[in-house]
């Protein structure tokens, strides 16, 4: 005769039973595409033999060492990380200036606030193109005022141009004016993300530090680099983690604005040429898993090094 189950067995069975339609999704969704994405990494797939592919296909590293070795790969490899490394600091100092600057009371703050999380829910298509227009050097609002007012003497072709030779006192420089354009517009689009969580953590700084403070005779940067800034650095170190991951693999922003061209091509521009130019689907995936396991180190780095800092401090 089976003996009744125990309360604890219950609960346990239970919650399997509420668990199992969200790991079916996620074995779905997330763990069998990985697993497929690994798989093709290591076979010499293209698009015509693309029904071959299989578990027990012919594994070999050949795509490693064709994305390792072919032309651009490195080039576009430190253009990812100046483009993530760039755009990760923009977007959290203009989020913190916003942060501060939105954090007292004033009549229609509810609004502003509001509107600040435009360019976050904006589509990115919508956003893209009125950046393109503002920036075009035919008809750009931008150029269009720098020629009036700032004295250009021509048009700067924003996103499309590699580099731009500026003057400064009398040395000759070359920026890379298409890639500082693609930066600017990622810190504005996802600035408030980190607004977001910065000023969630202003709003429980307690009053009475930065009133002890002034009354100290302490100077608004004393008491930002005394008071403030201490408890916001584990929130601005989980940022500079969640933001470089999210920025690291980006690939909607760039191709929308240049396509990939004037010295932008990040990595995941890369891969979705291998995948639509070459039809080379194993290459692709081998790009791929490059770009997931410098993702991987880092997050090892996160989790090894800055968590406890950040769990000690919270």
């Amino acid at each position: 005769m089976k003996q009744p189950r125990t309360l604890r067995q219950q609960e346990n069975r239970a919650g399997l039973a509420y668990l199992s339609p969200t790991l079916v999704v996620v074995l779905v969704v997330v763990i069998l595409p990985i697993l497929w994405t690994i798989m093709l990494a290591f076979q010499r797939i293209r698009l015509i033999n693309l029904r071959r592919a299989g578990v027990f296909g012919d594994y070999s590293l050949a795509n490693i060492e064709v994305v390792l070795t072919s032309p651009g790969f490195w080039s576009s490899l430190w253009t990812t990380v100046v483009y993530t490394v760039g755009s990760t600091l923009g977007s959290i100092t203009i989020g913190l200036i916003a942060a501060l600057a939105l954090r007292a009371r004033f009549r229609a703050r509810t609004l502003v606030r509001a509107s600040v999380l435009l360019p976050y829910v904006a589509p990115v298509v919508a956003v893209t193109f009125v950046w393109t227009v503002l920036l075009s050097p035919q008809f750009g609002l931008l150029n269009d005022w720098g020629m009036r007012f700032l004295g250009w003497d021509r048009p700067i072709a924003f996103l499309s141009q590699r580099e731009y030779a500026l003057n400064v006192l009398g040395w000759h420089v070359d920026i890379p004016i298409a890639l500082l354009t693609v930066i600017a517009f990622e810190s504005w689009r996802y600035f408030p993300f980190a607004f977001l969580f910065l000023l969630a953590r202003l709003q429980a700084v307690p009053q009475e530090l930065e009133e002890a403070a002034r009354v100290d005779g302490a100077a608004p940067t004393q008491v930002f680099r005394h008071i403030l800034l201490p408890q916001l650095s584990a929130v601005i170190a989980l940022l500079c983690v969640l933001r470089f991951i999210m920025t690291f693999n980006k690939f909607d922003d760039v191709y929308l604005l240049t396509g990939g061209g004037a010295g932008t091509e990040v990595v995941s521009v890369r891969v979705f040429e291998f995948l639509t130019a070459r039809f080379d689907i194993g290459a692709a995936a081998a790009q791929a898993l490059v770009l997931a396991a410098g993702l991987v180190v880092l997050l090892v780095i996160y989790l090894r090094f800055l968590a406890p800092r950040v769990e000690g401090e919270g």
